[in-house]
């Protein structure tokens, strides 16, 4: 009898013990904390979070709104203490707007040069057909300017356009810069700060460009007028377009070694000035073949 309680006492002791093993699993796996890990992150996703990040941190956007506009939005409308990006394709030129919507700075770590072999480029040289309506382009002593040019891959909306005088923007200060940055092929630092006589205007009275060439840094300040009536004024005019005016329709085949002084087989608008030549030079003259006619209508430097 004795016997027999004994295995009954140990029976009841090995369903008791089996029961709290039981217990103490169930609440082991009650207690486990669901698996919280996200599905991998791909590529695409990453490079989107990487590239937030740097331009949330990057100090020149603090304060501004991140605007995107088509880069051939003929609109002349801007958004005010807005910074947009005016490079074509992958660059990254961007623009910055003051508070009364006047384009005011323009920067780029680098400027790289238009593509027309990989890059959809017109025939004129241009990426876009038409350029930004921005109050003030339509006169005829002002040009739809742009800051940073087609062939130097800027864009055509209002942020990159400011109504500039014509004679500084196709061969003043204007070509002259970007004569430099195509010829050097590109640039680096690249800043173009933008002033204004009254909060009013969308037309600049001054530019300085600043940017960094082969190693030189160079920094140009030209105010919003016809350089040719301040040289004048000045007293600067060499007296003699007529007789550089007759030449420059000459058809004559002249030697373009002594016109094209860096010897890449392209002259500029400054380098045939140089050489005594007047603009424009249209295409019935021997120089026109080495010269660049971004908007093909038949002359340079009008």
């Amino acid at each position: 009898m004795k016997k027999k309680m004994n295995y009954l006492v140990l029976l009841l002791m090995t369903i008791f013990i089996v029961g709290c093993t039981n217990n103490v699993e169930d609440a082991s796996t009650t207690d486990e904390k669901p698996n919280l890990q996200e599905e991998p992150t791909t590529n695409a996703e990453k490079s989107d979070v990487e590239e937030t990040s740097t331009e949330m941190n990057d100090e020149r956007f603090s304060g501004y709104e991140r605007l995107k506009v088509d880069g051939g939005d003929l609109s002349g409308d801007r958004e005010s203490s807005v910074v947009v990006d005016i490079g074509f394709g992958d660059r990254e030129y961007w623009a910055f707007t003051n508070k009364h919507g006047q384009l005011v700075r323009v920067v780029a770590d680098n400027i790289i040069l238009q593509d027309d072999k990989a890059e959809p480029v017109l025939s004129t040289g241009r990426y876009f057909s038409d350029e930004a309506k921005v109050p003030g382009v339509k006169s005829d002593k002002l040009d739809e300017g742009h800051v940073i040019a087609d062939s130097l891959g800027g864009v055509s909306n209002a942020y990159n356009i400011t109504p500039q005088e014509s004679t500084l923007n196709r061969h003043g200060d204007q070509a002259y810069m970007e004569d430099a940055i195509r010829d050097a092929g590109g640039a680096t630092d690249f800043e173009a700060v933008i002033s204004y006589s009254d909060t009013d205007t969308q037309i600049p009275s001054k530019y300085q460009y600043s940017y960094t060439v082969n190693g030189n840094e160079v920094v140009d300040t030209f105010d919003n007028v016809n350089p040719d009536e301040v040289n004048e004024s000045l007293g600067l005019t060499s007296g003699n377009e007529s007789s550089s005016s007759d030449d420059s329709n000459s058809n004559d085949k002249g030697d373009v070694s002594g016109v094209d002084t860096n010897g890449n087989g392209q002259v500029t608008i400054k380098e045939a000035k140089d050489a005594g030549f007047t603009m424009p030079i249209r295409e019935d003259h021997w120089l026109y073949a080495y010269m660049r006619d971004n908007d093909g209508d038949g002359m340079v430097g009008e």
